[in-house]
C-alpha cells in the first residue's frame, strides 16, 4: 500500500530516478537506442543536405546558362508593353530581354510571384498583348526543377521526382532504425511495467517515465547527428567542387543550407523518437496487470502454423526457426521494410544511373561524334557581319560551316501535306498542338538555319540542289511518332513537294510575310551540331538570301557559330591546335567561346565518375543503414529468448542445433528483404527501359550486377554476424537459471 501511494504521489522524482537507474544498469539497450538516433539523425541530415544542395545547383546552372526567367512573350511591341505586363496579376517581373530582341521585335522575360500558375497565365498575357500563344515559350528546366509540368505534356520529365522517391524511401528507412531499436527495448520490460501497474502505477505515468528516457537517450545523439550531417554535407561539396576542377563550362558548387532543411530533419527524429516511445506505453495501458506480469518477454506464437518450406530444407531446426521468425512477425517487419527499403533505393539508384549513361550516350556523343570536332560560338556576333569566312575555310584539313539560327512560321494548305501523313491520320494527329489551323492553312513552325554562302553552295551540291538563285532548301521530314518512338525515330516525307515557293511569317508579327523560292527538298540536313524539332519544316538559307529576308523575318538569334569536322581522326593534342589556330584567326575583337569534341567527351567521363562517386558513398550509407538496423534487430531479440532455448535443450536439443536454427533464421531475414527487392526492381528497370524505348539488351550488357551482388553478400553477412554474437551470448549463459528466473536483462 506504502509502495502504491509513493507511485501515485512520488511521481516525477520518482520515474525520473527509475529512468536513470534503468539506463544506467541497461547500458547495452540504451546504447542501442543511442547508436540508433545518433545514425538515423546523421543520415538523414547528409540526405536532406545533398538532395538540397544537388536541387540548388541545379537551378543555378539553368538560371546561369538559360537565364532567370519563367515565361517569355516575343513580339512587335511597343516599349510600353513591360509596364502592361507588369500590371498583370501574379507577374512579379518583367524585362525586355536585350541579348535577344532587335529593332522590330521584343523579348519580354517574365517571372510571377506564383510560378505554377505560368502555364495558365501566360496564354491570358498572350491574349492581353494581342500575340498568337505561339509566340510564348516556358522556361521548361527551370519550372520542372521546381516539379512545374506542362499540363498537357504527356511525359513530363521526372528526374527531379526520382531522385526525391529515393530520398523518401531512404528517410523511410532511417526512421525505423529509431522506431525498431525502441521496440526491441520496451518489449522485454512488458513484464516489468506490469508489475508497477498492479501497485497502483497509471498508464500517464508510464507513458511519461518512457517518454523521460527517450528524451535522454535522445535529446544529445539526435543534436549531434544533425549537425555532424550538415558539416558532412559541406565536405562532400568541398569534394566534388575538386573532383570536378578541371571540367570545363561548370560552375563551382556552393553549400548552402536552408534553415527549413534542418527543421524538417530534426522535426522528422524527435517525432520518430517520440512516436517510438509512445506506441510501446499505449500498448501497455492496454493490458491488465495480471496479463503483463505474465509475460516474460518470450516470443509467443499464438497460433503454430508449420513451416513446410524450412521444414522441408532443413527439418526439425527449420521447424523451429520457422516458428520463431512467426512469432517475431510484427517486430521483424519493421526490419524487414528497412532493409528492403535500403535496398531497393540502392539497386534503383545504381540502375537509374546507368540508363541515365547509356540515353546520354545515344543522343549526344555516338549522335554527333561524327559531325563536329571544335564548335565556336561567337557571342552577340550576326553572321552578317563576320569577316574571316575566307580565313576559316582555310585551316588545313579541316570542313568548316559558318552558321546562325533564327525563328520564323510559315503558311502551308492543307492540301500540300504528303500522302503518308494523310494516310497516318493527318497532321494534327500527328504534330497535334504544334500546328495550327484556319481557313484550310496550317501555320508550322519553320526555324531558319544560315549557312555563310560557299558553305551552303557545297551543302546544295552534295544534295543534288542548284544555289545559283536565291531561296531555301526545306527539310522535308516529320517525325512518325505513330510508328516510332522518339529513341528510334522514323520520318516520313512532309509536304508533297509540288509547291515553288514557301510563305514566311515573322514569328512576332504574322502580318509580315515574305515569299521565298524553294531551291529543293531534302530529307537529309547538313552536318551540323543541331537537333531539329519534331513538327517544324526546317529552312536552310544563304547569307545571300538571308540578307534579303531579314528586315521582313527578323527574330535572328544573336550568336553565330562555327562548327569544324577534321578530315582525318585527331587525338586531344591535335584537335587543340585547331583550337589555337581557331583563336588566333577570330582574335581579340570578339567574345566568344570553344568546344572541343574530345575534351568534352572526357569532361562528361568525369562528371559521370563524380556520380559514381556519390552514389558510391550513398550506396555505403544505404549499407550501413540496414546493417544498423540487422543488428539493433537481431540482437535485441536473441536476448529477449533465453527461456525459449533453454526449453529446447531440455528435451534434448544440442548446441548444434541451436546454432543451425540461428543459421536458418538470419537466411530468412536476409533472404526475405532480397527476395522481395529483386522483382520490384526488374518492374521498375523494365517499366524505365520502356518509357526511355531502350534495347534491353543494352542494359543487360552494363547492368550493375556486381555491387547489387556485393550488397547482397554484404547483407547476409552481417546478419550472420548479428546472430552469430547474439548466439555466443546465449550459449555462454547458464540456461538451467533462465527457466528458474522471470528476469531477462
Amino acid at each position: 500500500m506504502e509502495k502504491s501511494s509513493a507511485i501515485r504521489n512520488g511521481g516525477k522524482d520518482m520515474w525520473k530516478d527509475y529512468s536513470t537507474g534503468f539506463i544506467k544498469k541497461n547500458r547495452a539497450s540504451s546504447i542501442s537506442v543511442l547508436v540508433a538516433a545518433f545514425i538515423s539523425a546523421l543520415f538523414l541530415s547528409l540526405l536532406c543536405g545533398l538532395f538540397y544542395n544537388f536541387w540548388n545547383y541545379e537551378v543555378e546552372s539553368v538560371i546561369l546558362e538559360e537565364g532567370n526567367w519563367q515565361g517569355r512573350i516575343t513580339g512587335a511591341f511597343e516599349e510600353d508593353i513591360v509596364s502592361e505586363i507588369e500590371n498583370f496579376a501574379n507577374v512579379k517581373t518583367a524585362e525586355i530581354n536585350e541579348d535577344l530582341s532587335d529593332g522590330q521585335t521584343l523579348v519580354v522575360d517574365i517571372c510571377f510571384d506564383d510560378m505554377r500558375a505560368v502555364y495558365h497565365d501566360m496564354p491570358l498575357i498572350a491574349q492581353q498583348a494581342g500575340v498568337p500563344e505561339t509566340s510564348v515559350s516556358y522556361h521548361e528546366s527551370l519550372l520542372s526543377s521546381y516539379f512545374i509540368n506542362d499540363p498537357q505534356d504527356s511525359t513530363p520529365p521526372l528526374l527531379m521526382a526520382f531522385y526525391l522517391f529515393v530520398l523518401l524511401l531512404v528517410s523511410v528507412s532511417l526512421i525505423l532504425i529509431i522506431h525498431n531499436s525502441f521496440a526491441v527495448s520496451m518489449n522485454a520490460r512488458v513484464h516489468q511495467f506490469g508489475i508497477f501497474s498492479s501497485i497502483g502505477a497509471t498508464p500517464g505515468q508510464i507513458r511519461t517515465c518512457l517518454l523521460q528516457e527517450a528524451a535522454i537517450l535522445c535529446v544529445i545523439p539526435v543534436l549531434l547527428g544533425s549537425f555532424i550531417g550538415i558539416a558532412l554535407t559541406f565536405g562532400a561539396i568541398q569534394a566534388v567542387n575538386v573532383l570536378a576542377d578541371g571540367i570545363v563550362g561548370r560552375h563551382e558548387a556552393t553549400f548552402i543550407y536552408h534553415p527549413l532543411v534542418f527543421a524538417i530533419t530534426i522535426l522528422a527524429s524527435f517525432l520518430t523518437v517520440l512516436i517510438s516511445a509512445w506506441l510501446p506505453a499505449r500498448k501497455l495501458s492496454k493490458m491488465t496487470p495480471l496479463e503483463a506480469i505474465k509475460n516474460t518477454g518470450e516470443l509467443q506464437l499464438k497460433r503454430r502454423k508449420k513451416s513446410r518450406i524450412l521444414a522441408l530444407l532443413f527439418g526439425t531446426e527449420g521447424e523451429l526457426a520457422g516458428n520463431a521468425l512467426k512469432a517475431q512477425k510484427k517486430s521483424l517487419r519493421t526490419a524487414t521494410l528497412s532493409l528492403t527499403l535500403s535496398f531497393l533505393g540502392f539497386a534503383l539508384m545504381l540502375s537509374f544511373f546507368t540508363l541515365s549513361g547509356i540515353s546520354t550516350n545515344h543522343t549526344y556523343f555516338e549522335r554527333y561524334q561524327n559531325a563536329w570536332d571544335v564548335m565556336a560560338t561567337l557571342e552577340d556576333t550576326k553572321i552578317e557581319d563576320f569577316a574571316y569566312t575566307d580565313e576559316i575555310h582555310a585551316l588545313a584539313d579541316t570542313d568548316s560551316i559558318i552558321y546562325q539560327k533564327a525563328n520564323a512560321v510559315c503558311s502551308v494548305p492543307v492540301d500540300s501535306v504528303s500522302e503518308e501523313v494523310k494516310s497516318l491520320g493527318g497532321l494534327e494527329a500527328i504534330a497535334e498542338s504544334d500546328v495550327r489551323i484556319a481557313d484550310g492553312i496550317y501555320t508550322i513552325q519553320a526555324p531558319i538555319v544560315i549557312m555563310d554562302d560557299s558553305s551552303f553552295a557545297m551543302y546544295c551540291e552534295q544534295i543534288g540542289v542548284s544555289s545559283t538563285e536565291n531561296g531555301s532548301v526545306v527539310l522535308n521530314r516529320i517525325w512518325d511518332n505513330i510508328n516510332s518512338n522518339f529513341r528510334y525515330k522514323e520520318y516520313v516525307p512532309f509536304l508533297s513537294e509540288n509547291q515553288d515557293t514557301m510563305i514566311l511569317q515573322s514569328q512576332g508579327d504574322t502580318a509580315a510575310t515574305v515569299t521565298i523560292p524553294v531551291l529543293g527538298f531534302t530529307q537529309e540536313p547538313p552536318v551540323l551540331r543541331e537537333e531539329y524539332d519534331n513538327y517544324a519544316l526546317v529552312q536552310f538559307v544563304s547569307l545571300s538570301t538571308w540578307e534579303q529576308i531579314e528586315e521582313t523575318i527578323g527574330n535572328a538569334e544573336p550568336d553565330t557559330y562555327i562548327r569544324i569536322l577534321s578530315e582525318k581522326e585527331r587525338t586531344l593534342t591535335e584537335l587543340s591546335t585547331i583550337e589555337v589556330e581557331l583563336t588566333n584567326v577570330l582574335g581579340h575583337d570578339i567574345s566568344f567561346e570553344m568546344e572541343n569534341r574530345v575534351q568534352e567527351k572526357l569532361d562528361n567521363d568525369a562528371m559521370l565518375n563524380g556520380y559514381k562517386l556519390v552514389v558510391g558513398a550513398l550506396c555505403v550509407l544505404l549499407a550501413f543503414i540496414g546493417i544498423a538496423n540487422v543488428f539493433s534487430n537481431t540482437l535485441g531479440f536473441i536476448r529477449q529468448r533465453k527461456r525459449e532455448f533453454a526449453r529446447y535443450m531440455s528435451i534434448g536439443m544440442t548446441p548444434e542445433g541451436m546454432r543451425k536454427m540461428f543459421w536458418i533464421e538470419a537466411l530468412v531475414i536476409a533472404g526475405r528483404p532480397v527476395l522481395i527487392t529483386l522483382p520490384i526492381t526488374a518492374v521498375f528497370v523494365w517499366l524505365m527501359i520502356t518509357a526511355s524505348y531502350l534495347n534491353p539488351m543494352e542494359f543487360l550488357a552494363v547492368a550493375p550486377i556486381v555491387p547489387i551482388l556485393l550488397f547482397i553478400a554484404t547483407l547476409f553477412g552481417f546478419v550472420a554476424l548479428a546472430y552469430y554474437l547474439g548466439g555466443k551470448q546465449i550459449l555462454k549463459c547458464d540456461l538451467v537459471e533462465a527457466l528458474r528466473t522471470d528476469y531477462m536483462g
